[in-house]
């Protein structure tokens, strides 16, 4: 019998109070837990425009936070999801390919009461979002992607460029094993999570207790039961699908030039998806600018919070026509 000290975590413990609330939604036939700010002075009945954020791997709605206070006080409706398999949210067995991702994050949009939202995504995130807009180009009046190339921008480049290859194919075959990616994700506490955090972040934010603080948290959320092995569903779909009719079908459906206005966000001190690679998105957005932020890695939002809430706030209002 376990102890209360041996116990996995309960998915609740993800909902940190703050300057936030947290709301069960229903959406593409499942439950998704998000956390959502807005501004004081909205008049019931009367939402204003919705930036819907996207978390990545090993990630929840938490890393997201500082641009959900961000845009709700620049006039927003600001919205971080946990992902279907992450945090809160419902664990279902399947669902985890970019069809179905994709299509949680337009049903929500509608689920909120909106018709249309700017998309934010930070990595994997950044992928489900690049997808939303192809499937549901209504639905998308903007994407921001942070350390996220376009999909097909990321296979070229894990073909061609020996540098990106390096930093994203090793991790990603090795994560197609049975069981054993798991238990790496799991081992000593999830002590993997922090390992990563730490590898692709940049110099400065590691030492700092808002990194310990984060570390400490999402450590947890991974041991919530079901996530590893969901949180690994969708990059073993990723590397799979390439071979299948459906990776087919994918590549086609986001081959096209999306016309919705794109910003590229990279940490000038990425190592894990180099910012050239977010750069040679301009192949697939007909309205694509990059910014790089300056002492962040591969998690801009939680290195330099400020700098890269700044850079959604003045993309959504962009946007907005605000």
């Amino acid at each position: 019998m376990k102890t209360p000290a041996h116990r996995p975590p309960d998915p609740s413990i993800v909902r940190i109070d703050g300057s936030w609330r947290h709301r069960d939604v229903s959406a593409n036939g499942i439950r998704l837990h998000v956390a959502e700010a807005l501004p004081t002075d909205t008049t019931p009945g009367e939402l204003p425009p919705l930036v819907l954020m996207i978390h990545g791997l090993g990630g929840i709605w938490w890393t997201m936070r500082a641009p959900v206070v961000a845009l709700a006080e620049a006039g927003f409706h600001a919205v971080a999801v946990d992902l279907r398999g992450h945090g809160d949210s419902d664990k279902p067995p399947r669902g985890y390919d970019g069809w179905t991702l994709s299509s949680d994050i337009t049903h929500l949009i509608r689920a909120l009461g909106h018709s249309s939202a700017v998309i934010v995504g930070q990595g994997e995130g950044g992928f489900v979002a690049w997808t939303a807009a192809y499937r549901r180009p209504r639905a998308v009046r903007g994407l921001v992607v942070i350390g996220s190339p376009h999909p097909l921008a990321t296979r070229r480049a894990a073909l061609r460029d020996r540098a990106q290859r390096r930093a994203l194919v090793p991790r990603l075959l090795a994560d197609q094993a049975p069981r054993l990616p798991e238990r790496h994700l799991t081992a000593d506490g999830a002590a993997s999570v922090e390992s990563m955090l730490r590898a692709r972040s940049g110099p400065a934010w590691p030492d700092t207790d808002d990194f310990r603080e984060t570390a400490a948290l999402l450590r947890r959320a991974m041991l919530i039961p079901k996530v590893a092995h969901l949180s690994l569903e969708s990059r073993r779909w990723m590397v799979r699908s390439q071979f299948r009719p459906d990776g087919r079908d994918f590549r086609r459906t986001v081959s096209g030039v999306l016309d919705q206005p794109v910003l590229g966000i990279s940490g000038a001190e990425d190592r894990f998806i180099r910012p050239e690679t977010v750069r040679s998105s301009a192949s697939w957005a007909r309205d694509l600018r990059t910014e790089l932020v300056p002492d962040a890695g591969h998690y801009p939002a939680m290195e330099q919070p400020r700098a890269t809430s700044r850079l959604i706030v003045d993309f959504a209002r962009h946007v907005n026509g605000l």
